[in-house]
């Protein structure tokens, strides 16, 4: 069983061997790989227990999380060394039991900073997040996709455990409710990355709200399919992440024009809006988008020192199903920012469903078409 100290020899010889190739196949100079053992520079490692924990952290490093684990139960030594300098872990593969590995791994690796926890089938149970809060309270990134049998008491815990969380993936999670993640938000005010796509429940304008109060250095929010929010929890987002770079608003059903227009006007770092089946959008929105454009741009006497490029502005647009939306007003959108193509190949300007935006078309896309033209007459 992993973290028992009674594994068989061969396995630990198995352990070894593999350590000690990955070793010599990462370029470690002075090490050579033979039939007595590994021969360095400083002598020879004969078996599991030579390998200076230098070594062993450096080797650590570059093998599977499965070894990582395995390697922690060799010995005492290496436990201790694993578990001090391990910070990054991903337990996705394991398909049964994650419940049960979690609860086991979580008080030795108490110095991990990202935890990926992601389900196809939902195994993690509010004990398990609990002993991460316990223990691991320099974590910041945390991805805890399709978990769905989590309760609220899973956020108060990171609330309390790990107020560092930077990266925070709850999508799927259908049990949360919109009290306790505006409980989280209120503790986590470093979150940079929230991902609530179809949190339906947790994901309400109230809880919004306090994300906008609590969280203002938010770079990147998906609502993907939370069909509860509407413009007042947008704006929220709008008047307090001022940062915000990528939003994602798809099936957001309940959002008008005043959404789009509080992001244009309040967050002129915007790179990525995705609006698809956001069917109250019109015109109105696009022109507010396309103003933001010379809104934001920076002049000779402003702080970045750059003038408009490819960079500047939205760089990707999913308008699709958007069906109210007129040719003029995205081919407005278009022109405003230069990263939107049409073309084929670099389409981030999205606009399936819309055939009536058809004759939209970025200025890269235009010159192509034109191109042949110049040439009318084939070369002989």
């Amino acid at each position: 069983m992993v973290g028992k100290e009674n594994l068989r020899t061969e396995d630990l010889n198995l352990c070894f061997e593999k350590l000690m190739m990955l070793a010599a196949a990462a370029g470690g100079d002075g090490i050579d790989v033979g039939a007595k053992g590994v021969k360095m520079d400083g002598g020879v490692i004969a078996g599991w227990k030579d390998i200076p924990m230098e070594l062993l952290l450096q080797i650590i490093s570059l093998v599977d999380d499965r070894t990582v684990i395995v390697a922690s139960g060799v010995c005492c030594g290496w436990r201790d060394a694993i578990c001090f300098g391990l910070t990054h872990l991903s337990l996705s593969w394991c398909k049964k039991n994650m419940n049960n590995l979690v609860l086991s791994l979580a008080p030795k690796f108490a110095k991990l900073q990202t935890l990926i926890l992601r389900q196809d089938k939902p195994q993690l149970a509010d004990d398990a997040v609990e002993t991460i809060a316990s223990y691991c309270h320099d974590l910041q990134v945390l991805d805890l996709r399709k978990s769905s049998k989590l309760s609220d008491l899973s956020l108060y815990a990171l609330a309390h455990g790990c107020p560092d969380l930077v990266k925070l993936n709850i999508s799927g999670c259908t049990a949360f409710s919109d009290t306790a993640l505006a409980y989280l938000a209120s503790y986590c005010r470093k979150l940079k990355v929230l991902n609530l796509c179809s949190c339906v429940k947790a994901a309400s304008d109230t809880a919004l709200q306090a994300i906008g109060q609590y969280c203002n250095s938010l770079q990147s929010v998906n609502l993907g399919w939370c069909e509860n929010v509407s413009d007042v929890g947008v704006m929220s987002l709008a008047y307090g992440c001022r940062d915000l770079r990528t939003l994602d608003l798809c099936g957001c059903v309940l959002i008008t024009d005043d959404s789009v227009i509080a992001m244009a006007n309040m967050c002129p770092h915007l790179r990525s809006l995705g609006l698809y089946y956001c069917q109250n959008i019109t015109d109105r929105a696009m022109y507010s988008l396309a103003h933001s454009c010379i809104k934001h741009k920076p002049t000779k006497w402003g702080t970045t020192g750059k003038g408009k490029n490819d960079d500047d502005g939205l760089r990707t647009l999913n308008i699709s199903q958007c069906t109210a939306l007129t040719p003029p007003a995205v081919q407005a959108v278009c022109d405003s920012f230069p990263a939107l193509h049409t073309c084929s190949g670099r389409h981030s300007l999205i606009m399936s469903g819309c055939l009536n935006l058809m004759s939209v078309h970025c200025a890269c896309a235009v010159q192509a078409h034109r191109a042949p033209s110049a040439f009318p007459y084939p070369a002989h």
